[in-house]
């Protein structure tokens, strides 16, 4: 070898050397906002930003569930990161700390003590008090503002369900701060399951609403937070942009620098958006079948799509059944009767991938109470000619003289809106009856179904949990709920099983008992379970892709915690996306 070629050759080792060193000295560098080195296989930080498409078809007012749980721009990606809920749940839906540290009950089981984690502080360096927490409920408690999810502690606050009805102040709910650091709420009688209806609410800033009032936080001179994020840009209807807030001391600091949202057709457009790496994740609803169809034939997609059972969530038929036709039981059985959801789940629900289960009750398999040995199948089972004879029971020989329908169906894709449409064809061609399908903007349907009288005759919906409790599930079928059906039995049965505090099998059999009514009175129709599941980037990590105790690895529905877990891995670099575009 030549002294000029072994010069070279050393030089290029010499270089080699330098740029490793530099390499392994930019890694060591890597560190987030808070100072905390990223992890080995993170990308610079430079990088690490996360985004959503945003939908642009649908009403957006907030990004607080506590002012509007219906109108949340972006959710899931840009909603409820501006403070921390008092508690979260971990990937086995246990309950766990998140604003506040630890909470405890008074003897009577009437008074909930939440103890808030110290130091934590609003991005403007006033602190995070129990007063923020009262002041938000006694806003979403008062009927000036016409909250959209007040049911949710009716007759389980103190007082709550009277604030709402206007006859007493929102002052007077069973809300106040014992100190800066300890909320009490007083309930009506004994509630176990009351500290999981907060993991979903975050406080607004008590300071803030009242000098601004809730839009506070649409404006980045405005908008505070106690949360892991903080509102940098948004433009309504074009883009979202949130940054990690430094002042935060919660329990989820995030490795993410940015999340940003992007409007578009989110119903249909999603895959599209995905496959351009636009964004990081794709929910299975807005999924369609030939997305599926792709997914399951490409080891890389495949292997990042992780299933989930998410919040137990039910499609179904619901009914004014105050008013004809659907006031006469008979009616409603014959429309249960004539739904093969078996063809519909089989043939067009699962065509391309398992995404769900047919439902024969509310309840998810799975799901606390549930009907895990099939008794309640035969109720509403697919009968034509027994549906037949129901209809002509009601006045209505092989439809004669029934009245025309619309299902009113709230904002779906395409692709589930697909489910729904077979369902009206199934009862129609069962039955004789005509039904029209209209696929109306979410805003409006929930307008309308919410609305007294309902604005509802017929309609399909989906409904998933709030917190891991009957309760909640079939909270929502009393008479006081969303659905303008009413059984004193069953009411009867929910509202006791609420505040029993005995045995949890003889509570979870009262719910049993509860459910049956409600399938065998048909206040819905219950059409499939789905199975949920999102698709991520291959780029895409953190601890909250933990298996959980059934060895699920998924972002676990209600798992807020997440959001100080992903980062975006080096891996991004093999990719062209938007953060190098």
């Amino acid at each position: 070898m030549s002294r000029r070629v072994r010069l070279v050759f050393l030089g290029s080792i010499v270089l080699t050397l330098l740029l490793s060193l530099s390499f392994v000295a930019a890694q060591e560098g890597n560190v987030d906002i808070y100072g905390r080195p990223l992890p080995e296989d993170a990308a610079p930080y430079e990088l690490q930003i996360w985004s959503e498409l945003c939908r642009a078809d649908t009403t957006q007012t907030t990004f607080m569930a506590a002012t509007a749980v219906y109108q949340r721009i972006c959710q899931p990606g840009t909603s409820d990161l501006f403070a921390d809920s008092l508690v979260n749940l971990d990937e086995n839906l246990n309950l766990i700390p998140a604003a506040a540290e630890s909470w405890d009950v008074s003897e009577d089981g009437l008074t909930w003590y939440f103890h808030l984690r110290p130091g934590q502080v609003w991005s403007d360096g006033t602190p995070l008090t129990a007063n923020d927490w009262v002041a938000t409920y006694r806003w979403m408690a008062d009927p000036a503002n016409a909250y959209d999810f007040v049911w949710m502690w009716q007759g389980l606050i103190e007082n709550w369900s009277e604030a709402v009805a206007g006859e007493v102040p929102p002052e007077e709910i069973g809300m106040v701060a014992v100190d800066d650091d300890t909320l009490a709420v007083t309930t009506v009688g004994p509630a176990p399951y009351l500290p999981a209806t907060f993991f979903f609410w975050p406080p607004l800033q008590a300071a803030a609403l009242e000098q601004y009032g809730p839009d506070y936080q649409l404006d980045p001179a405005t908008s505070v937070s106690s949360g892991p994020f903080i509102l940098k840009e948004f433009k309504p209807g074009e883009l979202v942009v949130l940054e990690a807030n430094p002042t935060y001391t919660g329990f989820r600091k995030p490795y993410l620098r940015e999340i940003r949202g992007v409007y578009g057709d989110k119903a249909n457009g999603s895959f599209l958006a995905f496959q351009n790496h636009e964004i990081d994740r794709v929910g299975y609803e807005f999924l369609s079948a030939a997305d599926f169809e792709i997914i399951k034939n490409d080891p890389v997609l495949l292997e990042n799509y992780l299933p989930n059972p998410g919040d137990f969530r039910t499609d179904y038929l619901l009914m004014d059944a105050y008013t004809p036709p659907f006031d006469n039981l008979k009616v409603r059985q014959a429309f249960a009767k004539a739904l093969d959801r078996e063809s519909i789940v089989s043939s067009v629900i699962n065509a391309s991938f398992n995404i769900a289960l047919p439902a024969y009750s509310f309840l998810m398999p799975g799901f606390p109470a549930s009907d895990v040995n099939g008794d309640l199948k035969s109720i509403q089972a697919y009968d034509c000619e027994a549906a037949k004879s129901l209809l002509a029971e009601a006045g209505y020989p092989n439809g004669a003289g029934f009245p025309a329908l619309e299902m009113k169906l709230r904002a779906e894709s395409e692709f589930n809106a697909q489910r729904f449409i077979a369902a009206a064809a199934s009862i129609s061609e069962c039955l004789n009856v005509s039904i029209t399908v209209n696929n109306i903007e979410f805003g409006t349907y929930m307008d309308q179904l919410l609305a007294r009288p309902t604005q509802i005759q017929f309609g399909a919906v989906s409904y998933g949990m709030d917190f891991l409790d009957p309760a909640n599930m079939l909270g929502v079928w009393v008479s006081t709920g969303r659905h303008s059906w009413r059984n004193a039995e069953f009411d009867r049965l929910v509202q006791e099983a609420g505040v029993f505090v005995g045995d949890p099998e003889e509570r979870f059999q009262m719910y049993r008992d509860a459910e049956r009514i409600l399938v065998e009175d048909v206040g819905g129709i219950f059409l499939d379970h789905r199975i949920q599941g999102d698709l991520f980037q291959p780029y895409i990590a953190g601890d909250c892709f933990r298996p959980n105790a059934q060895g699920v690895s998924a972002w676990q529905w209600g798992n807020d915690w997440c959001w100080g877990s992903i980062y975006v891995t080096n891996d991004v670099t093999d990719y062209s996306t938007f953060r190098t575009k």
